[in-house]
C-alpha cells in the first residue's frame, strides 16, 4: 500500500499514540486504525511498547506518514501510551534511546535538537505528550553517549 520510496533520512521524530487511555497497542492495531482513517496504513516506522519491545511498522524503504510536510526525510518512532496522562516506563524510554541511537548510526545523523524532534516541534499537536516532551533533551544527551 505504500508507493513512495524513502530516499534520504536526516531526522527522527518521536510520537506517542495519545489515545484516550494510557494503553499499549500493537503495530497491527495502529495499522488498522490508520486504515480506518482512510490512510495507506501505519504511518510510523517503529512502534515501541511499554515493556521496551520494538516492532518494525512501516518499512524503512518507504516514506512515513507521521509528521505532516516532514515525512520525506524523517523516521517516525511511536511510543504506545498517552504521555499527556502518564510517564513512559523506564523500559520504553530506554528502548527509544537505543533505537534512536541505532538509527543515528545507520543514517549518520548527528544527534541534536535539530535532528531529533518531538512531533509537536513540527506540527500543531501535543505529541509526544507533556510528560515525555521535557525528556527529549536528556534523550539526545543519552543517544550521544551511546554513540
Amino acid at each position: 500500500p505504500y508507493t513512495t520510496l524513502f530516499r534520504s533520512t536526516s531526522k527522527i521524530v518521536i510520537h506517542h499514540t495519545g489515545s484516550v487511555k494510557d494503553v499499549d497497542f500493537s503495530a497491527a492495531r495502529i495499522h488498522e486504525m490508520h486504515l480506518g482513517q482512510g490512510w495507506a496504513g501505519i504511518g510510523y516506522h517503529f512502534v515501541v511498547h511499554k515493556d521496551g519491545f520494538i516492532e518494525q511498522a512501516r518499512p524503512l524503504k518507504y516514506v512515513g506518514a507521521h509528521a505532516y510536510q516532514n515525512n520525506k526525510y524523517t523516521v517516525g518512532i511511536c511510543m504506545t501510551g498517552n504521555y499527556n496522562l502518564a510517564y513512559p516506563p523506564f523500559e520504553q524510554a530506554f528502548a527509544v534511546e537505543q533505537l534512536t541511537a541505532a538509527l543515528c548510526k545507520n543514517y549518520k545523523i548527528k544527534p541534536s535538537d535539530c535532528t531529533i524532534f518531538g512531533h509537536r516541534d513540527l506540527n500543531d499537536t501535543s505529541c509526544p505528550g507533556d510528560k515525555f516532551y521535557p525528556y527529549l533533551p536528556q534523550l539526545i544527551k543519552n543517544v550521544k553517549k551511546v554513540l
